[in-house]
């Protein structure tokens, strides 16, 4: 998810929104943040992230720029899925009997 927040924003609810989707979406989640200030006087936040879908962050850029990575495990998704089976209860899922 490429993104773009202030330095203001960002510090305020950057990592709860980035863990957030991570954990509703049960995925490992990859998200860019814009760093530093601009030539419009902008100051964004950085800190890109990686994240589990625990919502534990595996790799945090803080204000580096860069090429960051995290292993994944297929085996740990599978298992935060069977604890918490969020995708059983989406209603474009139900079926009728």
């Amino acid at each position: 998810m490429p993104s773009a927040f202030t330095k203001t924003t960002g510090a305020a609810h950057w990592h709860t929104l980035v863990q957030a989707r991570a954990i509703e979406t049960q995925c490992y989640f990859a998200a860019c943040n814009q760093v530093g200030r601009h030539q419009n006087g902008r100051e964004t936040y950085g800190h890109s992230l990686i994240v589990d879908p625990w919502g534990q962050i595996l790799s945090d850029a803080k204000l580096d720029i860069g090429l960051y990575s995290a292993e994944l495990d297929i085996n740990y998704l599978a298992q935060v899925r069977r604890q918490m089976p969020v995708a059983e209860h989406n209603r474009i899922n139900y079926k009728l009997k």
